[in-house]
């Protein structure tokens, strides 16, 4: 009997749907001040909740890797979705009792475990139904994490005005574990050698070329590699800077272009589009131009903006270059697993992908901490952005370097399928 093979576009809305549920942990901050005013909590208390989500998420994608290979992505979503819901859920008992240990147990720590799990399953799928178009299919997903927080954004904050915090949590808890849930059970990955109808025929007619994977290794031989290490410092340079900027957009625009209060708020909401639409248009991108290529755009764009910001004195000027910063931030999110892909292979690329986002995990403690520490120092935030620019000369430096170990394996590849032909 002939297996019936899904539609790709109907998984990758799937996928959209479990990124769509779990970027609302971007949205954190609406809580905030209702927090706060409710029980007397300082504002370092409330944000250690979000970045012990952002922790777990980078704990949970790194050990549970494994799990997303071995039991496939329908019962890694689900038990993304069983963690996710049931973590925000809970907040709400948490808030309920005025507990904030059980808000970092159930927000932080089950919730996060849930991010975790939720981000790398659909993506390590996705890659494998479009064999044509790697980037744009993890750019659809990781594009909708991006969106989240502008849509989740204004729905919280009129739930908690008009049911209060707790009931907030449990109805956001409930409507998440169903999407997700729904979502999760669509998920499924193509069969062994599985490609889009047509496809193959204009690889054989010459019309498509396929650039084939530099390798096929596992999640432990990966790690063994210095390309894998590559990946990891430039991705944790990326998001140590953006999430930097992210935490402290508000005040940093007030205090360098003399934004007020609410045109700054505006201003996050309206970066938060960008940074989605970097990750459908970047990954994208580096499906024609390629993902070395992409990483070097991306530094070579930031290490300008970064060095300019400070001296920018104008709003206009200072909000593109913010704009343009977020659209890279993004970028890099939605390229990385694709990136991965091309140096890997896809044997175990949800495994290795999970080990690479323990730089998220890192930089999302280092870079807010690191610019609250900036702004105590020395009373500026803006003083924080060159040093920014330095570590992006870095990144530079790296995606310059990860050229010559592609350039190795392609040479060792090609005199590999020589003597085969021979």
């Amino acid at each position: 009997m002939e297996q019936k093979i899904k539609n790709r576009w109907l998984i990758a809305l799937s996928a959209i749907g479990i990124h769509i549920s779990i970027g609302a942990v971007y949205a954190w901050s609406v809580f905030t001040n209702p927090l706060m005013e409710e029980f007397g909590w300082t504002s370092s208390q409330v944000q250690l909740t979000f970045s012990i989500a952002i922790l777990f998420l980078g704990l949970s994608a790194a050990f549970l890797g494994h799990f997303v290979e071995k039991y496939g992505p329908r019962r890694a979503g689900l038990l993304a979705s069983f963690c996710f819901g049931i973590g925000v859920f809970t907040s709400g008992f948490a808030v309920s009792i005025g507990s904030l240990p059980m808000l970092y147990l159930s927000f932080g720590v089950l919730a996060g475990i849930g991010l975790g799990v939720g981000y790398i399953a659909p993506v390590s799928t996705l890659i494998k139904w479009f064999p044509d178009r790697r980037g744009l299919a993890t750019g659809l997903a990781i594009m909708g994490f991006g969106f989240a927080a502008a849509i989740a954004s204004p729905v919280m904050n009129n739930l908690i005005t008009s049911v209060g915090i707790a009931n907030t949590f449990y109805i956001l808890g409930a409507v998440y574990f169903v999407v997700m849930t729904l979502s999760s059970l669509y998920l499924e990955r193509p069969p062994a050698g599985w490609m889009p109808e047509g496809f193959q025929e204009k690889v054989n007619a010459g019309k498509v070329k396929v650039k084939k994977d530099l390798s096929q290794l596992m999640a432990n031989e990966a790690i063994k590699t210095r390309r894998f290490y590559y990946l990891w410092i430039m991705l944790f340079i990326n998001v140590t800077c953006g999430i930097a900027i992210l935490s402290a957009t508000s005040p940093l625009a007030q205090e360098t272009v003399g934004l007020t209060a609410a045109q700054a708020a505006a201003l996050v909401g309206i970066l938060s589009i960008f940074n989605g639409v970097g990750r459908l248009g970047w990954a994208s991108i580096s499906d024609y131009i390629g993902r070395p290529n992409t990483y070097t755009i991306f530094f070579v764009i930031q290490i300008i903006l970064f060095a300019l910001l400070p001296f920018t004195t104008a709003a206009l000027p200072f909000q593109i270059m913010l704009m343009i910063v977020y659209t890279c931030y993004g970028g890099g999110f939605a390229s990385i697993p694709a990136y991965i892909g091309d140096m890997f292979g896809t044997k175990q690329l949800g495994a290795i992908h999970g080990y690479i986002l323990t730089a998220w995990a890192a930089a999302g403690l280092v870079g807010p901490l690191f610019a609250a520490w900036m702004y105590d120092t020395t009373g500026s935030y803006s003083n924080s952005l060159i040093f920014f620019a330095g570590l992006f000369a870095i990144a530079l430096v790296v995606s310059l370097l990860i050229r010559i170990d592609i350039r190795k394996l392609e040479k060792a590849n090609a005199e590999r399928e020589s003597q085969q032909i021979a």
